[in-house]
Formats: structure tokens, sequence, C-alpha cells
């Protein structure tokens, strides 16, 4: 065959195979690959979505992120290898994969939640749909490669090049787009709704208007009506999302919820009912964890507050605490000239100084001239900090996760130090050393590794139980632990006195010291150690 009939061939086999489209095959192949993006995003904002759901609701954000991505990366090779029969008729397969990856992804952090909810088979439910979305994303490249292939036939190497190019880019957007864009936006529960009709029409419309004259009118007719039912149903779970999510929420907890939001830190509950005093009790709940009753948190705040406030406190620093109801405790003080407080999530601060059952509480100390409130990671905030503290007060949830504990570690102690004064005062509260024994003394064996001094302590709290804390102040082998004792210029409190104070030194048999390993960044044993104890209670 001479070259110029093979030119003619070669020329009339790219005309077969491209697509009849009014934009031509340039521009029918930019909008393919624009669907490409799009679909990509989609996709990894499901799989971000499930992990961050798991996080808040269960906790061990390594365990949860492991589990949804080592499911989905399994089944997208599974999906990949179940399309191959579908590349004949690549244009309806791909439609339909996208139709119910939209149903799915869309629904999938509502459907997780009401398994938690109501059924409280989480982990179960979380591999079923983890697989299914994986399924489904890994169905989609090879159909799209089969799509692409038919408008302008490629090198094998290129066409992929271009494929993935595209779909890694819309996965970064994807990944960018869920914190900074559709948590802060529309929640967790919304935002999937939202992804999963952005999803149905780049999947279905974009691609059969783009092969509508190679697609029989009675296939684009049907995935229409499919896709128009898929909107239709996400659209109406929009409609219904917040109650659909007051609902579920209020099954988690025992008194009526006053308040809830999900920020990209944190998911925030207070509720409210009478106690058995007769008097309203307030409570505060951290990804489902009781941070406060309104009914004996004096008893928790005198505790971590007023042993530390008995040396010098004209500046006191306070880390976490964002409900400032430590920082009500510190400015009672009449020589406490200024408090600095770092708690890392906005909403947190801005509930109690504006969110009347908590700023009543606190006696709107966010509001005192001497406090300053900042906004930071309090391990990032420390490398930058400048100014030294007379007094530090710690109130962090336990370090349940990965990122607190890194508030617990060896290296987290050993910046405060730059922050400090000759002589200055610490108190980390430090968890339960009856529930968890491990976790609290391994809080304090921490503490003592990065060169402080320790004295700990512990205290009755009805609404928790037992509790510890542990007071600091640096210093070299053979100095004196920091003394239990109250300031001479305490203000009279309702709970604590010396009395009080010296029997808090004193644990039982069953509770003394334990030999267990400092926590540090690389290997955060205190992570361990409280997942392991908590998990029977």
């Amino acid at each position: 065959m001479s070259t110029t009939v093979r030119d003619r061939t070669a020329a009339q086999e790219r005309t077969a195979a491209a697509p009849e489209s009014p934009v031509g095959s340039r521009g029918a192949r930019v909008l393919l690959l624009f669907s490409v993006f799009l679909c990509a995003a989609c996709g990894l904002v499901y799989e971000l979505a499930l992990t961050a759901l798991g996080s808040y609701l269960i906790g061990n954000s390594v365990m949860q992120t492991s589990v949804v991505i080592s499911v989905m990366v399994f089944a997208m090779g599974v999906g990949s290898l179940a399309a191959k029969p579908l590349q004949r008729r690549a244009v309806g397969a791909f439609a339909a994969v996208e139709a119910l990856l939209a149903l799915v992804g869309g629904l999938s952090v509502l459907v997780l939640y009401l398994s938690f909810a109501w059924l409280r088979v989480y982990m179960p439910a979380m591999v079923v749909v983890s697989f299914v979305v994986g399924l489904l994303i890994g169905a989609e490249i090879p159909l799209l490669m089969t799509l692409l292939q038919r408008i302008r036939r490629q090198e094998a190497g290129s066409a992929v090049a271009d494929m993935f190019a595209v779909d890694y880019i819309g996965a970064l957007i994807g990944g960018l787009c869920f914190p900074l864009l559709l948590l802060p936006t529309f929640g967790q529960l919304k935002g999937g709704l939202v992804v999963g009709a952005v999803n149905a029409l780049a999947g279905v419309v974009v691609v059969l208007w783009i092969f509508r004259r190679q697609t029989r009118r009675a296939v684009r007719t049907g995935l229409l009506v499919v896709v128009a039912a898929v909107l239709a149903v996400l659209g109406t779970v929009y409609v219904l999302a917040d109650d659909i999510e007051v609902t579920a929420r209020q099954q988690l907890y025992r008194d009526p919820i006053i308040h809830a939001e999900t920020t990209p830190y944190q998911d925030i509950v207070v509720t409210r009912s009478t106690a058995f005093t007769g008097e309203p009790d307030t409570r505060l709940f951290l990804n489902g964890d009781l941070q406060f009753s309104s009914v004996d948190e004096y008893r928790y705040h005198e505790a971590l507050v007023h042993p530390a406030m008995s040396g010098r406190h004209a500046s006191v620093l306070i880390l976490g605490g964002g409900d400032a109801l430590a920082l009500r405790e510190v400015l009672r003080y009449d020589r406490v000239e200024k408090v600095t407080l770092v708690d890392l999530d906005p909403a947190m601060t801005r509930l109690a100084r504006g969110f009347a059952p908590l700023s009543e509480l606190n006696g709107h100390a966010l509001a005192d001239p001497r406090v300053t409130a900042v906004n930071a990671d309090a391990f990032n905030w420390l490398r930058d900090a400048r100014e030294r503290y007379d007094t530090v007060v710690i109130d962090f949830p336990d370090p349940d996760t990965a990122a607190l504990a890194k508030l617990y570690s060896v290296e987290f102690y050993h910046l405060l130090g730059k922050v400090l004064k000759p002589g200055s005062q610490v108190v980390v509260q430090a968890g339960s050393p009856f529930f968890a024994p491990k976790s609290f003394w391994s809080v304090a064996t921490t503490i003592g590794a990065a060169g402080y001094r320790t004295t700990a302590y512990q205290v009755d709290v009805p609404s928790f139980g037992n509790w510890g804390y542990v007071l600091a102040t640096p210093g070299r082998d053979g100095a004196a632990a920091p003394a239990l004792r109250l300031a001479g210029d305490a203000p009279r409190l309702r709970f604590l006195d010396d009395a009080v104070l010296r029997a808090a030194t004193v644990f039982p048999l069953d509770r003394r010291p334990q030999k267990v390993r400092a926590s540090t960044l690389m290997d955060p044993v205190v992570l361990e150690y409280t997942r392991h104890e908590w998990q029977n209670y």
C-alpha cells in the first residue's frame, strides 16, 4: 500500500472514530477531560468526607483513614476489572456508573451518620460504603479511556498521561475545596449532597451531550430520567438535611440539644436539661466526649487552676480551654494583669463569648480587657511565641487522636519551656487515674522527661468520676517538686481548700505510679494507652 493510500485510510479511521459533536473533536475532547477533572474532584471529596466523619464520630483518625483508603483503593482495582466488559457500550455504561456514584457518594455521609446514631453498626457500614464508592470510581478510568479514544485515537502512553494529569489535578482541587469551601459553607452532610449533584451533571449530562449522536434516543432518555431522579433525591434530602441531622444527633445525647455545629476541627454539641439538684444542667460535648457539666464543672476547674496560681501570676497563659471556664477562675485574682488564651477552634471561642448558656457560665470572661484570645494550633503557636508567662494552664481534651497526642509529647513540653519565666508553674489536665491509669502516669512521665519537677494529684468530679492533673515547674534533677497549695490571694472557692489538696496527692494502691513510657512525636504511646484503656468504658 502506498503512503498516500495509508494516509487516506488513517484519516478515514480517525473520522469514523470521532463523534458527530457540534463542538468538533477538539472541543469534545476538552469537554470530556473537563468531565474527568470534575469526577476526580468529586471522588476525592467522597474519600475525605468518609475519613473526616469517622474521625469525628469514632476518633482514632489514623485507623479511620487507613481503613477508608485501603478499602477504596482495593475496590478501585476491582471496579477497573469489572468495567472491562462494559467498554463496548462505554457511553451508557459510564453515564450509569456516574449516576450511581453520585447517588451513593452524595448520600454516603448521611447513611453512615444514621448507621452510627440509630443502628450502631458504623464500622461495617463504613467498609461497605467505602467499597461501593471505590468500585464505582475504579470503573470510571477504563470507560473514560475508551471514550477519549473514540474522539481521537492516541498512543496508549499519551492517552494515559492526559487522563491521569487531569485526574490528579481534579483530585488536588477536590482536596482543597473540601476543608476550605465545602465544610465551612455547607457542612459535611449537605456538602456531600452538593458534590453528588455536581458528579451527576458532570459525569452524565456532559458525556451524553458529547456523544448524543452515537447514542440511541431511548438510551439517552432513560439515562437522563435516571439523572433527574438522582438529582431529585439529592435535592429532597438537601432540603430535609437539617431536620434529619437534628433528629439523628439527638439519638446520641440524653438531654435536649440547644446548639450543634460541625467545624473544620470538631463536632460541637451543647445540651441542657434540669439536673437532679433542680438547677439547669448545661453540658458541652466535643466529638461526642463530655467536656463539662455546669452542675459540677467548678470542681474540675478549681482543681485545675488554683494550685498553679499559688506562684506568681501577673501574666497567665491558657492553652486550650476555649469554653473560657478556666479563664473565669484565673480572672478571679486581682493581681492578674494579662491573660493569653490559645484555642484552635474559633467557633468554640465565639460560642464562649456570645452564646448565652456558655457566656453566662464563664462570667463573660472573654470580654475582660485583660484577656487576649488567639485561635491557633498551640504547638505551632509556641514555636513562634516570644512573650514569657508566670503561670500556664493547659486544658486540652484527652489525647485520643494523633492531633491531640502531639500536645502531650516531650517535644511539646520542651517548646513550652520557651515561654516560662524562672520559677513559673504549669498545670496539665491529665485524664482519669482510675479509668485510664497508664495514660495518666504517661502524661506525668512525659512532663518529667521534658525537664520538669512534677506533682500529680486527683479529685472527684461526679460527671467525670475520678480525675487527675499534673502540677509542674522547670527544674533539674534533685530540685523539689512543686507544693500543692492555694495562693495567699486566692478567692473564696466552693470545692477546694488546703485539706482537699493534701488528700489529692494520695493515690490508692491500685492507682499509684506505674512503669510507663514517655510520649514523643515519633512514638505517641499516650495515644495507644488512651485508646486501649477508654475502649472498655
